[in-house]
């Protein structure tokens, strides 16, 4: 998979977390706990990506 391609598959992930954080707190009956951990995951894809996007192209 080249780099280019490995970032778009992140951004995805990233996207798909954001809308299910949305809908998690939208939600009435959703435990904090899987809100917080989606939130976690969310973070540490978007800390990937910026690590991706900041090297140097070659």
């Amino acid at each position: 998979m080249s780099l280019s391609s490995h970032l778009q598959e992140l951004k995805k992930k990233h996207q798909s977390l954001s809308d299910a954080v949305e809908k998690a707190q939208a939600s009435p009956g959703i435990d904090d706990l899987r809100v917080a951990e989606l939130k976690k995951q969310k973070l540490r894809l978007k800390e990937e990506i910026s690590k991706i996007e900041a090297q140097p192209a070659h």
